[in-house]
């Protein structure tokens, strides 16, 4: 089972992280943060444009701090659900292969699991490029869960496809979960609820940290 005393997550000292707007403004989305994330099943709140989903990849090293320093004591997963993910031009599978060997792992191992897990059929062998978002998130889902993470980013995915493919993603990451933790975005605060212990309010380029998810979700919706 999980021990959540036994390792932080992520180290983040003296991070900032902004972007210059088409006006020339510019929006801060961390600043000058020092804390630790961490390694508990976390539920990531804001308003729309606070910067969630530039937080998940700050965590992921697919985006870099403009200053500061990011300590990862965990394997942490790609985004699901960020399609930055996957090349447009390779197949389903090419892309599987590919991160497959980044990640060091049993290529053919992982491509069964992404075949029968996705369901993407006859679909695979074609460009990423000619996917829905729902096709990608689906490939996406079949690639991290083939994969031992110790943290899964979660980025407004959980709801992809029919009911049948929700019912198995949430029990394969009910599964997950006893060993490893996730960092969770997502605008229902119900699903935050059922999956995450504890929360993040992002707002004004200030993270705070709250023990019980219940609270940030109180949180939030004092915003409004």
């Amino acid at each position: 089972m999980r021990d959540t005393n036994l390792r932080s997550g992520v180290e983040l000292r003296d991070v900032s992280k902004s972007y210059k707007l088409k006006t020339g403004e510019v929006k801060p989305i961390i600043n000058g943060l020092t804390t630790t994330v961490p390694w508990k099943n976390i539920g990531l709140v804001g308003r729309n444009g606070a910067g969630k989903s530039t937080f998940l990849r700050l965590l992921a090293g697919i985006i870099q701090p403009d200053e500061g320093e990011i300590r990862r004591n965990a394997s942490i997963s790609f985004p699901l659900g960020f399609r930055g993910s996957f090349h447009r031009d390779l197949s389903g599978i090419e892309n599987v292969r590919f991160v497959s060997r980044i990640y060091g792992q049993n290529t053919e191992y992982i491509v069964d699991y992404v075949r029968e897990f996705s369901e993407l059929g006859g679909f695979l062998n074609e460009p990423y490029k000619t996917y829905s978002s729902g096709m990608g998130a689906r490939l996406a889902f079949g690639l991290s869960l083939a994969m031992d993470f110790d943290i899964y980013l979660i980025d407004e995915i959980m709801s992809v496809g029919d009911k049948n493919f929700q019912e198995k993603s949430s029990a394969a990451f009910h599964e997950r979960m006893k060993t490893a933790c996730l960092y969770m975005v997502s605008h229902s605060m119900e699903v935050l609820e059922e999956y995450c212990e504890a929360g993040i309010m992002l707002e004004n380029g200030v993270l705070t940290y709250f023990d019980d998810v219940s609270d940030a979700v109180a949180a939030y919706n004092d915003l409004f």
